[in-house]
């Protein structure tokens, strides 16, 4: 049958009838609210490139918590800017680490809250990558690269003091290959076979991870993270690299970016049945937040449109610089 029998207006006509055919939900449980902690005391620094994300000093996190709380997000994705950096990362997996401390904090007055512990080097390493270095000489030339098998061993060490600390979920963003198979055995010998691995499956070598690099201090030193992080151009490989983490014990897979990648999206929902995260990233944040205050776009809206493409495309939970804003709109 066609027009004018079927009239496919006849489900738009009123907002009652719209609410009940409406396909995709988008509700304050599927929102994670990463939260950047520094060291020191009484900082709450604005992060220019991305307005209305701090730096907070532990002193600082109880108010963001309680307005966190308050919303009723679930979650919160910890980074930490650590107050010295070595070659290997150090204060990265150190017990009085930057996340550990605020791992603790948070689970002393929110036991509830669900932390999930950003699992990489790159914020703690001199370097800025996000593994151990490899300098060799070649020919009379000195070649540099990220050592995948020797990184794995410092990003255990990194798990297993998250866990430690009391963090629910450890997120790896590292993109070492097997890097899911050693968390998951270093943390389950750790005692630690309860705890959930978020992996960082399909992340891409981004230009929209500029303002993260500002708010995480982690912009490489030297060369770029194309040798470990996907390119853009590929989408088989993002299902390549999702399977290898089934295999190895991941709990959960993410794609990052999201907004350019809704089709990587879709296709790791189709070929597999573990819980699925969007990253919502900086540079999809920033850019939003800088169109608003010209007044071009309407933020609402536009914030709305874009996390519920995230939810069509499969995402069964995503993480965002807009959760506290998302989640008033959505009250």
């Amino acid at each position: 049958m066609s027009f004018p029998t079927v009239r496919h207006r006849r489900l738009r006509r009123t907002a009652g009838i719209r609410n009940l055919v409406r396909e995709t939900v988008l509700n304050v449980n599927d929102l994670i609210a990463p939260i950047f902690v520094t060291h020191g005391t009484n900082v709450r620094k604005e992060i220019p490139s991305m307005p209305g994300v701090f730096h907070l000093s532990i002193d600082q996190l109880d108010a963001e918590l309680d307005e966190i709380v308050s919303l009723k997000i679930p979650a919160v994705l910890l980074f930490g800017i650590p107050e010295t950096k070595d070659a290997i990362g150090s204060s990265g997996f150190a017990e009085d680490g930057i996340v550990q401390a605020a791992t603790r904090h948070i689970k002393k007055r929110y036991p509830d809250l669900v932390v999930v512990a950003d699992t990489c080097l790159c914020e703690y390493t001199d370097h800025g990558h996000c593994g151990m270095i490899h300098v060799e000489n070649r020919d009379g030339h000195i070649h540099a690269e990220v050592d995948n098998d020797e990184s794995l061993d410092l990003l255990v060490k990194t798990a297993v003091s998250q866990a430690e600390a009391g963090a629910d979920i450890i997120a790896p963003s590292n993109m070492m290959d097997g890097f899911v198979q050693a968390i998951r055995a270093g943390l389950d010998e750790a005692g630690y076979s309860h705890i959930a691995i978020m992996s960082y499956s399909v992340k891409y070598s981004s230009a929209f991870y500029g303002p993260f690099r500002e708010a995480a201090d982690s912009a490489p030193q030297f060369g770029d993270r194309k040798s470990y992080q996907m390119d853009p151009a590929n989408a088989l490989e993002a299902l390549r690299e999702s399977e290898s983490d089934v295999l190895e014990g991941a709990d959960m897979l993410m794609v990052k970016p999201a907004l350019a990648y809704l089709d990587i999206l879709r296709m790791v929902r189709d070929q597999f049945d573990l819980p699925l995260v969007a990253y919502n990233v900086s540079g999809e944040y920033s850019m939003v937040k800088a169109a608003a205050e010209k007044g071009w776009i309407d933020e609402q809206a536009v914030v709305y449109e874009m996390l519920l493409g995230m939810k069509r495309a499969g995402a069964d939970m995503i993480i965002t610089y807009f959760a506290k804003d998302a989640a008033r709109w959505l009250q």
